[in-house]
C-alpha cells in the first residue's frame, strides 16, 4: 500500500488522539509538545508507535526538526520514501 500524506496524517492523528486525555481538534499546524501538553514519555511513546506502524526510524537529527503534525507528516512521507527506493 502507498502511504500518501493524507493517509499518513490520519494515523498520525489517530495515534495522538489515542494518547489525549480529551478530545482534542488536531490540525497539521497543532505543535504537539506545546499545543498538546504531553509529557516527553508520552511523546517518546508516541513516536516509537509511528515508527512502528510504518516501519521506519526517525534519525535524532531529524526528530528535533518535528515541531508539528505536519512536520511529522512530511518526515515520515520522506522517511518511507526512502525505505521504498
Amino acid at each position: 500500500m502507498t502511504e500518501n500524506a493524507d493517509n499518513i496524517r490520519a494515523d498520525v492523528i489517530a495515534a495522538l488522539t489515542k494518547l489525549l486525555p480529551r478530545p482534542v481538534a488536531l490540525h497539521g499546524d497543532t505543535h504537539i509538545v506545546q499545543d498538546l501538553g504531553l509529557d516527553s514519555l508520552a511523546i517518546m511513546n508516541f513516536m516509537l508507535e509511528i515508527e512502528d506502524r510504518f516501519d521506519i526510524s526517525i534519525p535524532l537529527d531529524r526528530a528535533a526538526d518535528i515541531a508539528t503534525i505536519d512536520d511529522l507528516v512530511q518526515a515520515v512521507a520522506s522517511l518511507v520514501k526512502q525505505e521504498k527506493a
